[in-house]
């Protein structure tokens, strides 16, 4: 379905620099082959907290400049992340990013970044969800859980504050019926005990990722950052074998596994690491610095005009 402002709405109502260490000798032919490859461009999708910065910092220059180098060689670098979209936009502007893709609430919402649209961006696909069975099975389960329900560009409905440096934009402080009016893309559940709510969740027709002990995100069903990251790779028009994915948490697991390269940070967990092609360095030691050094080279420098702007150009909805 697409909305009056041009979107696809897909509505659920069901409830220290370092080298990358390849894992396998496949991993080594998947490096070279991307290499060879990069005059066309490859996908590089990036998650950001962990991965680009430490939560609640800036961006480190090397990788400022290591992102900027990638896009000149002619790749399309996608930032995909847990975070809302008022949580990735200033990441994006930070790195110089404004024309491409973002994926963004683990998937539920894909935006086009344009400068010339208000905001700097346009929405693409959003998918939401019924979120009231959530909100009641969690409270039946964890009485006291906070609850936040996601406003696209702007921030959260919440039953009570969150620490504002633990999610990104304004917050409001609503009654329950304010919480699932109408349907959402992402539901934040918090509160001691909160990871046991994985499976009954789940059961409802949900995706439930949880992101420490006392803390769940919610999205709608079969969605995460790789099912959006298929639907931009296929707008963009690269080749599936021409992708890379660098990530540190494990809603990063899918991503990984999507991508033809698949690179966890050092300092990931042990399952993100094992099902990876290819272990980097960690956060400390700039290990997303090596994974796009490796996809640049001077041969491509040379060739390319500027950075991949994620398509072609087209006039914003509205």
């Amino acid at each position: 379905m697409t909305s009056a402002f041009g979107v696809r709405l897909e509505g659920m109502t069901d409830t220290t620099e370092t080298v990358t260490t390849p894992r396998t000798d496949d991993a080594q032919g998947s490096g070279r082959r991307l290499r060879a490859a990069a005059a066309d461009g490859v996908l590089v999708a990036l998650d950001i907290d962990g991965t680009l910065l430490r939560t609640r910092a800036d961006v480190p220059d090397v990788v400022v400049a290591a992102v900027a180098a990638a896009r000149r060689a002619g790749h399309h670098v996608v930032l995909a992340s847990g975070r809302s979209l008022v949580g990735v936009l200033p990441v994006a502007r930070r790195l110089g990013i404004d024309a491409g893709w973002v994926v963004t609430s683990n998937g539920a919402v894909v935006a086009r970044l344009d400068a010339a649209c208000p905001g700097g961006y346009e929405l693409d696909t959003v998918r939401t969800f019924d979120v009231e069975p959530v909100i009641r099975r969690a409270r039946s389960l964890v009485p006291a859980v906070q609850v936040g329900v996601e406003e696209i560009g702007w921030g959260y409905r919440v039953t009570s504050p969150f620490d504002p440096a633990a999610v990104n934009g304004d917050q409001r402080q609503v009654p329950d019926a304010e919480l699932w009016e109408v349907p959402a893309t992402r539901v934040i559940l918090r509160g001691e005990g909160a990871a046991r709510l994985v499976e009954p969740l789940r059961s409802l027709g949900v995706t439930p990722v949880p992101a420490a002990a006392d803390w769940v995100d919610v999205t709608p069903r079969d969605l995460s950052k790789a099912t959006a990251l298929e639907h931009v790779r296929a707008t963009v028009g690269v080749a599936a074998a021409r992708t890379v994915a660098v990530g540190d948490g494990v809603n990063d697991l899918e991503m990984i596994a999507w991508a033809a390269r698949g690179v966890a940070m050092g300092h990931a967990p042990a399952v993100l690491r094992d099902a990876a092609d290819e272990v980097t360095g960690t956060f400390d030691e700039h290990g997303v610095v090596a994974v796009l050094r490796s996809l640049v080279t001077p041969a491509v420098s040379a060739r390319t005009a500027g950075p991949a702007s994620g398509g072609a150009a087209r006039p914003c909805a509205g």
